[in-house]
């Protein structure tokens, strides 16, 4: 699921979508700074994620044909540099909640 470097712990997801829900809810519920936790693509080719979602996927709307075929590639690294390694335990459950994984 992640990995542990030190006083860093990692963990990749499926989409950006997911990405953004982990930053979020580490940032708001859980209140480490935003400073601490960093994101990237795992490859160059997209910053999507290797799973279709949110904006990835087109709905069919008025005006807007249904069918897209989003350039995925690899998946959102999250990395979490723990100040507090007392949040140790609620990162990872927040991480495997959000289907992390490595």
């Amino acid at each position: 699921m992640d990995k542990i470097d030190g006083a860093t712990i990692t963990a990749t997801f499926a989409t950006r979508r997911d990405a953004d829900l982990v930053i979020e809810r580490l940032v708001q519920e859980e209140r480490i700074e935003r400073t601490n936790i960093f994101d990237a693509a795992l490859g160059d080719e997209n910053s999507a994620g290797f799973r279709a979602s949110g904006a990835d996927v087109e709905s069919g709307h008025a005006g807007v044909k249904a069918g897209g075929s989003p350039a995925l590639a690899d998946g959102i690294t999250i990395s979490v540099d723990m100040m507090d390694t007392a949040k140790l335990p609620t990162v990872r459950a927040v991480f495997e909640e959000m289907g992390g994984g490595t």
